[in-house]
């Protein structure tokens, strides 16, 4: 009895395991909900099939239901493929239904392209019904009287189909946008001029073609808000003036400086040229008793030079200046 009883909880758990495994490779729910939805899927071809190839079921028979019942014809196989590929199903189904529903040329195996690519093709046809605006930051530029612009641009968009597969981003179109801005601010004469017509900023940028290898067509260019920056063309001036201030300030102390060189050389042979004479004047009384022991010169000789001295003396303090008198006679006072 207790063999018969083993025996049987053995069966029904094989049972219960077969059950589970046969409802796992054949989902008879989903096989029941294709079949009311009009769509024709092989059990043991499509949905065992799946299972054997690691493919959910559920997603690959639940887009071709909602496909068909969209009036899109869509193959197992090629759904099988792409999620095998590791596209999004999903979002293919969905961005093929939105284009049907509007009118875009958007067929299979461009959808999948466009997912495979990285790209949100749901979003992208989205963005093709209803375009995107996206805002540049800040752009700072100069124009041509030195003052600074700083404009905002709002950029409204619409996503290329044709061009998702190997086109420039967003940011592609922020950078050229922002560099049209420059451009066209420092080719303008004056601020005062981009402040009283900001529309020439959009319309000198949108004539660019800036979407150009772009995943995008820009409808147009907006300039949001200008304001006034700093005064770029005085800092300048001002940075200039105080560079030629420096240069002029070191030529100066240059110039200072070689002349008080010139003065110490100067100074320096004036007085070797003063201890020459000192050194002269002292050979004097030697020579002139040298002359004495040797006969050339007598003692009227003498007194002689001694009156041409004193007359000499004489004669330059006649010929000095009356303040250098004055002073000679406070010293000597």
């Amino acid at each position: 009895m207790e063999a018969f009883t083993g025996l049987a909880i053995v069966i029904i758990i094989a049972v219960i395991f077969l059950l589970i495994l046969f409802t796992y490779f054949i989902p008879v729910g989903l096989f029941i909900t294709a079949y009311f939805s009009g769509v024709k899927v092989k059990i043991f071809k499509d949905l065992v099939g799946m299972r054997l190839r690691k493919v959910p079921p559920n997603i690959i028979v639940r887009s071709k239901i909602t496909a068909t019942k969209a009036g899109i014809p869509m193959e197992i196989p090629l759904l099988e493929a792409h999620y095998l590929a590791g596209g999004n199903v999903i979002k293919v189904v969905n961005a093929l239904i939105s284009a049907s529903k509007a009118n875009l040329d958007l067929s299979f195996d461009k959808a999948t392209a466009i997912d495979l690519a990285g790209r949100d093709v749901l979003e992208a046809v989205q963005m093709s019904v209803l375009p995107k605006v996206i805002e540049t930051p800040m752009v700072a530029a100069v124009a041509k009287d030195g003052i600074q612009l700083k404009a905002i641009a709002r950029i409204t968009v619409r996503a290329n189909i044709d061009r998702l597969v190997g086109g420039a981003t967003e940011a592609t179109i922020l950078a050229r946008v922002g560099e049209g801005i420059v451009s066209t601010i420092g080719s303008s004469d004056t601020h005062k001029a981009v402040l009283e017509n900001p529309d020439t900023i959009s319309k000198e940028v949108l004539r660019k073609g800036l979407d150009a290898g772009t995943a995008f067509e820009i409808l147009s260019i907006d300039i949001a808000d200008v304001d006034i920056g700093t005064n770029i063309g005085a800092i300048l001036q001002t940075d200039q003036a105080e560079a030629d201030l420096k240069v002029a300030r070191a030529k100066a102390e240059e110039r200072r400086a070689l002349a008080v060189a010139t003065e110490q050389e100067n100074t320096a042979e004036v007085a070797r040229m003063r201890a020459r004479v000192v050194e002269a004047e002292a050979e004097i009384p030697r020579a002139m008793a040298e002359a004495f022991r040797s006969g050339n010169l007598g003692v009227m000789d003498y007194y002689k030079l001694k009156n041409i001295d004193a007359d000499t003396q004489m004669r330059s303090s006649i010929a000095e200046p009356d303040e250098k008198k004055i002073d000679d006679k406070d010293t000597n006072g």
